[in-house]
């Protein structure tokens, strides 16, 4: 039978074709663990690429509406949400407990609150089908998070048992009402009154952006009447959708964003008349505490970054071995070898760095020593840098399914609608790079960083000249962060984007050699070598041509073999292994990333 012209993934186990993932688990999550995930794993790959891919299509093609009134003229509000989109719920919070299994046992079959690496393995494979979900779920989950630090135990007995239940019909979702239209990432002026009224708050305003409006429960930020102006002033609050009565609380839903991406979830204004809701924490330090649910709500961009990235990629490789053009396979032709490399590169960055942050919130909650810190800084360069690399990334895997690559009935159109999310949605790109400096600054995360990279580099069976050039760049890195972090006024800010890139991409290929090294991977070591030569060394673009380095390298085929069958090796603490993996020369001119 003839292969047909225009290959088609869907159907796909997502889990199962991803091999590169499937090395990593182990490397981050403890042995038992690791094996009783692997049959949830599976099925949920089989689910993203198949039948929640096609709900989340439906979903997309069918946004949520709002109804103002009963059919018999009830002021009664609801969402309106498509059935698909009700189904993709059900995966996601009552059958899998994506939002429950970081804060209690029981999920999945787990006696224990599982690690943050394994919710975010489970969640990346999620993604990949739906990601305008993924807001609500991760709201839901760091609503709890937050609650648990700082809400009473009253609030925590009342609310916690709903926010983490796997039945719908129970089950509280979360949400979180920030942004006003004075006050976006300008917290300080926060416009919304808080009124004291017995045991509660009264709260008037309004709010611009709230995504998933009629959660349950949603943390909002207000000024209690006689604060101080300025952030010591705002105060943050627990509002529910229903009273502890049942009578439905004292906020309207105006109206629901038109979205670019995210489609499938409800975005929307709401005015606050009076509504009723509890103090959360310490009054005057709302953005202190809201900020854990906000730092915990940017790894999940981050990782939402990561997972779309890896989706586009997969379709692009599967496209780009089976599409047949000019007598060969597209996977053969020297410039579609060049554009895969380049989705390659960032595509794996994001997922190791994701895997490191994740560990490191795992040992900061369990309260290990500079843990914290190290989660301060990882969450930010994840956030900052990968979902920008995800607006490229799923951009140019279009172009590999060609025309209809740009067709709304492919996965293709809305990787990159939703792509766009991830680089506003919880601080736009300046305002999460000045953040990056701002840990360095209040938080002394720059040195653990360091300690924690080299670290990494001493546990790596590098080749000599390739482990001093790693160091040299590693010092430099930090050198620039450094000298930015001391800089007052518009110097610091000017130059945050650049040694919040540098950072990153410096962790990034780092962690990416520790992994080769655990893993015995050839390939992997490859990519953090490139990552290193081509975000961080400098190149002469005017050079590659006089020098022959248009010619591809022999190692790069391989490279571009399907996962799993790109060579790997066995690494051991010798110098022959360590050069036998290590075949980049990291000083050479030639450029394979033009």
């Amino acid at each position: 039978m003839a292969i047909h012209p225009i290959p088609d993934a869907h159907g796909q186990n997502l889990y199962a074709e991803d091999h590169e993932l499937q090395a990593l688990l182990p490397l981050y999550l403890e042995p038992a663990l690791c094996a009783h995930l692997q049959a949830p794993l599976q099925r949920l790959g089989e689910l993203a690429g198949g039948r929640l891919d096609s709900l989340a299509l439906s979903a997309d093609r069918h946004p949520p509406t709002l109804q103002q009134r009963s059919r018999s003229g009830l002021d009664v509000q609801r969402i309106d949400k498509h059935p698909a989109y009700v189904e993709l719920e059900r995966v996601a919070f009552a059958d899998y407990g994506l939002a429950a299994m970081s804060h209690r046992g029981g999920v999945l079959g787990w006696d224990a609150a599982m690690p943050p690496a394994a919710k975010y393995a489970l969640s990346y494979v999620f993604v990949q089908a739906e990601f305008g979900l993924c807001c609500p779920l991760s709201m839901t989950d760091s609503l709890s998070r937050t609650l648990r630090k700082f809400g009473s135990p009253a609030l925590q007995q009342r609310y916690l048992p709903q926010l983490l239940s796997q039945d719908l019909d129970a089950l509280c979702q979360g949400a979180m009402f920030m942004t006003e239209q004075g006050a976006g990432s300008d917290v300080a002026a926060t416009a919304t009154r808080a009124e004291a009224d017995g045991d509660a708050f009264l709260l008037h305003g309004d709010k611009w952006f709230c995504s998933n409006p009629d959660a349950g429960l949603a943390m909002v930020l207000a000024r209690i009447a006689g604060a101080p102006a300025g952030m010591a002033g705002v105060s943050l609050f627990l509002l529910p959708r229903n009273l502890p009565d049942g009578s439905a609380n004292a906020y309207r839903i105006l109206r629901l964003k038109d979205k670019l991406g995210s489609r499938s979830m409800a975005s929307g204004e709401i005015r606050l008349e009076g509504a009723r809701a509890w103090l959360v924490g310490q009054a005057g330090r709302g953005f202190q505490q809201l900020a854990d649910m906000v730092n915990n709500s940017r790894l999940s961009n981050g990782m939402r970054a990561a997972g779309l990235m890896r989706r586009a990629c997969a379709e692009a490789w599967f496209v780009a071995r089976r599409r047949q053009a000019f007598g060969r396979r597209l996977i053969d032709l020297p410039l579609m070898r060049r554009q895969l490399l380049k989705l390659l590169l960032p595509t794996e960055q994001a997922r190791t760095l994701l895997f490191q942050a994740a560990e490191a919130l795992r040992r900061s909650d369990a309260g290990q020593a500079d843990a914290y810190p190290l989660t301060r800084i990882l969450t930010p360069l994840i956030k900052f840098r990968a979902c920008r690399d995800a607006r490229r990334v799923t951009g140019d895997a279009m172009e590999l399914r060609g025309g209809c690559g740009y067709i709304e009935e492919w996965s293709d159109p809305r990787l990159l609608r939703d792509a766009h999310l991830g680089s506003i949605w919880e601080g736009t790109s300046n305002i999460v790079a000045l953040d990056v400096i701002r840990a360095i600054r209040r938080e002394a995360a720059l040195p653990v960083l360091q300690a924690h990279l080299l670290g990494l580099l001493g546990d790596t069976p590098w080749q000599p000249q390739a482990g001093a050039v790693a160091r040299a760049v590693l010092a430099r890195g930090i050198a620039l962060a450094q000298r930015t972090a001391d800089a007052t006024g518009g110097q610091s800010d000017a130059a945050a984007r650049t040694a919040a890139s540098a950072l990153y991409h410096l962790s990034s290929a780092i962690a990416m050699a520790w992994e080769a090294g655990r893993c015995g991977s050839a390939r992997r070591m490859r990519i953090a070598q490139l990552v290193i030569r081509h975000r961080l060394l400098p190149q002469d673009p005017l050079a590659g041509a006089d020098k022959g380095s248009d010619a591809d390298p022999a190692w790069l085929a391989a490279l571009l073999e399907p996962d799993g069958q790109a060579e790997a090796v066995e690494m051991v603490e010798s110098a022959e292994s360590a050069e036998s993996v290590d075949q980049i020369d990291l000083l050479s001119a030639s450029a394979v990333l033009p």
